[in-house]
């Protein structure tokens, strides 16, 4: 009975920078965004299939973008799934016994090297251009359109940098895509999120 406590089928759509909701399961074990890296045989309705068993058990898909990898006939699959240690190792285990899965990687905890582009429509008369430019200018990104009343910005980052400047333009946004996060493990196993935070105290 799914009624007496939340099952990944009650998991909300965590916000635009998957920050985790106030949701746990019925041992008390919240929720969280967890990046796997899928590796997949490029043949018709894979895609379909595998995104099936994310439905079926009722996960909610938060990102998802695939594309070619390094070896020919096959695709990587990214995708971010909210749930649980126990949840996400369950559905690993359903999506390893589909045929055309070759890997799957749970990037979770580890470190891993993660970007995603997205495109921001915003609403910009002449008179502001010069501050949206400004704005543009600190995140690194560009401008990539601009009309007699808006201006569209590409900008590449993770997640935290892609918020963050959505946040600063909300009361002008008009329209945003994403392409969904890209992930790869860091050989190095350097966890840049560390050395931030290293950094940040050395700054104090």
């Amino acid at each position: 009975d799914d009624s007496t406590g939340a099952g990944v089928w009650d998991v909300p759509v965590l916000d635009y920078d998957f920050g985790a909701p106030e949701v746990f399961d019925d041992d008390g074990r919240p929720f969280e965004p967890f990046t796997l890296s899928i590796s997949v045989n490029d043949a018709p309705g894979v895609l379909n299939r595998l995104t099936g068993v994310f439905s079926r058990r009722g996960y909610n898909i938060q990102s998802l973008a695939v594309g070619p990898s390094e070896s020919l006939g096959v695709s990587r699959i990214t995708t971010v799934v909210p749930g649980t240690q126990e949840t996400i190792r369950k559905l690993i285990s359903q999506l390893n016994r589909m045929v055309d899965t070759l890997d799957i990687q749970n990037l979770t905890g580890r470190p891993f090297v993660e970007r995603e582009l997205m495109l921001v429509k915003v609403r910009c008369d002449p008179r502001h251009r010069g501050e949206v430019l400004d704005l543009a200018n600190i995140f690194r990104s560009k401008v990539v359109d601009v009309s007699q009343n808006t201006m569209t910005i590409e900008v590449t980052g993770d997640n935290e940098k892609l918020a963050a400047f959505q946040d600063l333009l909300k009361p002008s946004l008009l329209e945003v895509a994403r392409t969904g996060c890209l992930a790869l493990f860091r050989e190095s196993r350097v966890d840049t999120k560390l050395l931030e935070v290293v950094q940040s105290y050395d700054d104090i």
